[in-house]
């Protein structure tokens, strides 16, 4: 991990369980929350980092103590799905990207919305390609729910931190997702057509 400040400011990281595998959480001096992401994924996290902040331009350390950050991501996979709603966050990005994302904060718990619902929620509504791409690059996964935004035929549709988690944290939250369907094995011909 690089050994650079960003703007004189350190960013402290803690490791939580959780039962969709271990995040990564970033917060500042101030406490507000900078990135979250799953271990799995850390080399997302850096290339989000360097994208917002300047290749290398961040220095991580071992977080002191137990945040207020973790503290409410832990309640929420405890069932207290509200928890995570009052975190302060404090993220990079374009404006249009924070748009985005803070429409994103918006989507009550519990509920899901489509590219096309959240562009023109943001006054956008010929955006869909670029609000799908603000999305991927949200820094803050689960605080800024982007795991809530499904396609418009409600498809469960890309996620950063994978589809089987994304379908785990809807359904923690309660909603109802279409059952999954059956696949049938391909026959030699509908796999060469597939790949044709």
């Amino acid at each position: 991990m690089a050994n650079q400040t960003v703007n004189g400011q350190r960013f402290f990281m803690e490791r939580i369980p959780t039962p969709t595998g271990l995040m990564l959480l970033l917060t500042d001096e101030r406490e507000r929350l900078r990135s979250l992401d799953w271990e799995d994924h850390e080399a997302r996290m850096q290339q989000l980092l360097g994208r917002h902040y300047g290749a290398g331009a961040t220095r991580l350390e071992a977080s002191p103590r137990i945040s207020n950050a973790r503290r409410a991501i832990e309640a929420y996979f405890a069932g207290e799905l509200s928890a995570i709603d009052a975190l302060r966050t404090q993220t990079g990005g374009t404006a249009f990207q924070r748009d985005v994302w803070k429409a994103l904060r918006a989507i009550p718990v519990g509920e899901t919305s489509s590219y096309g619902r959240l562009a023109a929620s943001i006054g956008r509504p010929k955006a869909v390609r670029a609000v799908g791409l603000a999305n991927g690059a949200n820094p803050v996964a689960l605080v800024v729910p982007c795991h809530r935004v499904i396609g418009s035929d409600a498809s469960l549709t890309g996620y950063g931190g994978g589809i089987e988690r994304k379908r785990w944290l809807l359904e923690h939250e309660g909603v109802h997702l279409p059952t999954r369907p059956t696949r049938r094995p391909r026959t030699s011909a509908q796999a060469s057509f597939a790949y044709a």
